[in-house]
């Protein structure tokens, strides 16, 4: 039985203000391809289907035509749980009812240790469930006395252990944080004060446990604990991983191969740095100049309009940040004698740029004199 896992997806998210649901359904497309390709059997979505809990209509819309591929072009049964990221009563509606077009949404967690069952030719398994789990939630649902992640989702494992089959191949699907993880700039926190992370070690019995929630492809505590991670790069702190979902073959004996497939974007999310004028003629000549980038320019003068001339080369540049004018003025906290040199400084090369030609000693001096008595009255008012 072949097992396609991924998570993550975040339809609808916006990425700097810039939609992403093209560059979404583009690698979709991939992920129905690999399915074709390798023969899956089933798929596996571990949360954080929607970027948030009452998504947008066209990410419902992309949504339906992904799963109408899977379930009813191509029969396949689609397991799927809530993130944090979803709303987990809309994103369960009709659940009892889909089933039989062999769509099983998990997004109670009372249920939670009743398995999906997958009887493909002279293989069977079970699938356990745990959606996105507040320990507040768990406290008010089952009685129990829980104070955090680790504890509500132990909790949870007890109780799927009590249901568990013995010698049936068993899948755990989690939306968490496991300890030692990997996070990227575009997850949401599950709690403030870093208590949200729960431990691998429960985990360990099954034969495949299948993560979401971190954006990163990762393991914990062992091969067959592990995140497939998104399917785009959803963030700038991401801009080196490598994205994909995770193929896992799975037999009566347990599993016997994952693998890694990679998902290639319409657009990559890249950093690049340098010296504008560098950057520009670099630009010039790039195969990938649409990609989405985040620019950090090493120039130590002040530039005019440095995003528009970015722009004409690069089109998605869609952050910058000036570390060389940081570097060249430096990070100590400025004297109000530093501060006004430094500010005749910046205008003498907005002066140059504009006019074509450096001021004068005059002009100099004069500019000079006005910085200083507007330094000497705001040092008044304070």
């Amino acid at each position: 039985m072949r097992l396609l896992h991924t998570a993550d997806w975040h339809l609808g998210r916006l990425f700097h203000n810039l939609s992403l649901l093209d560059d979404q359904r583009h690698v979709l497309q991939q992920l129905l391809e690999i399915i074709d390709r390798e023969q899956v059997d089933a798929v596996l979505v571990a949360g954080d289907i929607y970027d948030r809990s009452v998504p947008p209509a066209a990410a419902v819309t992309l949504l339906d035509e992904i799963l109408v591929e899977l379930c009813e072009q191509r029969g396949l049964p689609v397991v799927m749980i809530s993130g944090n990221h979803d709303g987990a009563e809309r994103l369960g509606f009709g659940a009892r009812h889909l089933r039989q077009a062999g769509l099983h949404i998990l997004t109670d967690l009372a249920t939670c240790d009743q398995p999906v069952t997958l009887t493909i030719g002279d293989d069977t398994v079970d699938i356990f469930g745990i959606p996105y789990a507040d320990p507040e939630y768990v406290r008010s649902e089952f009685g129990v006395d829980v104070r955090d992640f680790d504890g509500a989702h132990r909790y949870l494992l007890e109780r799927i252990e009590a249901q568990r089959q013995p010698g049936r191949p068993t899948l755990l699907m989690s939306h968490c944080f496991v300890d030692g993880g990997t996070a990227s700039d575009s997850e949401r926190p599950l709690t403030l004060g870093g208590a949200e992370s729960v431990a691998w070690e429960p985990m360990q019995s099954f034969d495949y446990v299948a993560l979401g929630h971190l954006h990163g492809p990762q393991v914990r505590g062992g091969e067959h604990i592990r995140y497939s991670g998104s399917l785009l790069k959803y963030s700038f702190s991401e801009a080196t991983q490598r994205k994909g979902v995770t193929l896992v073959e799975v037999g009566s004996e347990g599993v016997t191969q994952i693998a890694h497939h990679p998902l290639l974007p319409r657009r990559d999310v890249r950093v690049l740095e340098g010296e504008l004028a560098q950057l520009l003629a670099q630009g010039a000549a790039d195969p990938h100049a649409d990609d989405y980038l985040l620019v950090r320019l090493t120039d130590r003068h002040a530039i005019l309009d440095p995003m528009g001339k970015l722009r004409a080369v690069y089109p998605n540049v869609l952050h910058l940040e000036k570390p060389g004018m940081l570097e060249a003025k430096g990070r100590q906290q400025l004297g109000r004698e530093r501060l006004a040199f430094s500010a005749l400084d910046m205008f003498s090369d907005f002066f140059t740029q504009t006019s074509g030609e450096p001021m004068s000693d005059a002009q100099a001096r004069a500019m000079g004199e006005l910085i200083t008595t507007l330094s000497r009255e705001q040092g008044g008012q304070a």
